[in-house]
C-alpha cells in the first residue's frame, strides 16, 4: 500500500464514524482508479436507498426511482457468484451482454457510466452494502489491476461500514430508549415496517399487542393491523392521505391505547439502519375522557371535530352536540364522519368504547 492507500484508509474509517463523508469518500477512492465516481448501496431484496458522489447524487435518483434498478441483473448475479471481493463487469456478464442489455444501453452508457467495479457487503441485520464505482464506457472496462487495488481496501470498507451499521442501530435504540425515560412504549422500525429496536415498555405489549413477524410488525387488533399496514405502504413517501395515529379498542386485559407512525425524515434517515418511522404508542386513560386539547394532538383534529369527538366520547348525542355549538345537524354528523375518518374507526360506539376505556367485544 502507498502513502496515498494509506490516505484513502484513514478517510474510510472517518466515514465509518461520520457517514455524512461517505459522497466525499467515494470521490477519492474513484480518481486513482480512472473512475468518474461512485455509489453506496443498500441492498434489501434489491437495490432499497443509496449515498453518491455530487457528481452522481441526481443520476442515481433516477436510477432508484425510474425502472432501471428493478431491471438491473448486476446484483443478482453478484450474488450468485458469491465472490468475496470486487468484481468487475466481465466477472458478471458476456461483453454481447454488456452491448445489448436494456440498462446498459439505456441508462449507464447515456449518463457515461459504462463500466463499473463492486463489491456486496454483509450487514449482521439480514441487508447487504454494495459499492459500486463507475468508469466512462470510452475509457474501456476497468482493468484487473483496479479491482485488485480496491480488493486490498476491501477489508477496510468492511469494518468501515459494519462500524457505521452499529452505530446505526444504537441510534436507533438510543430512540427508543429516549421515549423510555418519558414513560412511553416505542419502537423503532425499518423497511416496510419491520423491527428494528424497541422500548421495555414496547416489548412488554408483545405479543399480546405487537407480534414481530418476518415482513414486518403487527398489531393482534385486526383493524388497526390493517391501518397500519396502510400507512407502512407509505412509507418513506409519506403520503398525507394514510391515517398515521391509529386507535386500538380496549379489551378486557387491555387499556385503549393510540399507535402513532412518524416518519424519520433527512438526516436521521441512512443506509445503514434504513430506518424509516417511530411508532409510538399512547395509552388512553380508563378514568377520564380525553380533553378537546389532547384529541386534536393524538389524531391531527380540528378543534370543532375535537370537541365532537370529545362529546360523543360522552355519550352526548349528535342533536345537543349541534345544539351547543349552534350549528346544523348535518354539520356535527359530517364532523363525527371526519373523526372516524382520522382515527381510523367506522362506528361510534367504537369511538366511546376508545374514549371511555371499555373494552369492545367481538
Amino acid at each position: 500500500m502507498t502513502a496515498d492507500s494509506d490516505h484513502l484508509i484513514d478517510r474510510i474509517y472517518e466515514a465509518g464514524l461520520l457517514p455524512s463523508q461517505w459522497p466525499a469518500v467515494l470521490g477519492e477512492l474513484s480518481m486513482p482508479i480512472g473512475g468518474n465516481g461512485g455509489v453506496l448501496f443498500a441492498v434489501r431484496d434489491g437495490y432499497a436507498s443509496g449515498v453518491a458522489t455530487a457528481e452522481l447524487a441526481e443520476v442515481m435518483k433516477l436510477f432508484l426511482e425510474g425502472e432501471w434498478s428493478q431491471r438491473d441483473q448486476a446484483i443478482k448475479r453478484a450474488y450468485a457468484l458469491n465472490h468475496p471481493g470486487f468484481v468487475n463487469d466481465a466477472d458478471l456478464f458476456t461483453e454481447h451482454e454488456i452491448e445489448t442489455d436494456y440498462v446498459y444501453r439505456n441508462f449507464y452508457r447515456k449518463h457515461g457510466l459504462g463500466y463499473r467495479a463492486g463489491t456486496i457487503i454483509p450487514m449482521p441485520i439480514g441487508d447487504s452494502i454494495s459499492m459500486i464505482m463507475f468508469r466512462h464506457h470510452e475509457d474501456g472496462p476497468v482493468p484487473r489491476e483496479v479491482v485488485t487495488f480496491l480488493d486490498g481496501l476491501r477489508p477496510h470498507l468492511a469494518r468501515s461500514t459494519l462500524t457505521a451499521n452499529r452505530l446505526g442501530f444504537e441510534k436507533a435504540k438510543a430512540q427508543a430508549e429516549a421515549l423510555q425515560a418519558l414513560g412511553i412504549p416505542g419502537a423503532v422500525l425499518r423497511g416496510r415496517g419491520r423491527l428494528f429496536a424497541a422500548n421495555a415498555l414496547f416489548e412488554a405489549l408483545m405479543p399480546s399487542l405487537f407480534q414481530d413477524r418476518m415482513h414486518r410488525l403487527a398489531v393482534a387488533d385486526r383493524g388497526a393491523d390493517a391501518l397500519l399496514a396502510v400507512a407502512l405502504e407509505t412509507l418513506p413517501g409519506g403520503s398525507r392521505g394514510a391515517v398515521k395515529s391509529i386507535a386500538v379498542a380496549a379489551t378486557p386485559e387491555r387499556i385503549p391505547m393510540v399507535l402513532h407512525l412518524l416518519p424519520v425524515r433527512g438526516a436521521a434517515h441512512d443506509i445503514f439502519t434504513q430506518s424509516t418511522a417511530l411508532l409510538v404508542v399512547t395509552p388512553v386513560d380508563r378514568a377520564a375522557v380525553p380533553a378537546a386539547e389532547v384529541l386534536q394532538g393524538l389524531f391531527d383534529l380540528t378543534p370543532a371535530e375535537a370537541r365532537v369527538a370529545r362529546g360523543i366520547g360522552m355519550a352526548q348525542t349528535i342533536e345537543s352536540l349541534a345544539e351547543t355549538a349552534g350549528v346544523s345537524l348535518e354539520t356535527v354528523r359530517s364532523q363525527v364522519k371526519a373523526v372516524l375518518s382520522k382515527t381510523g374507526l367506522s362506528r361510534q360506539q367504537e369511538l366511546i368504547s376508545l374514549l371511555a376505556g371499555k373494552a369492545l367485544r367481538g
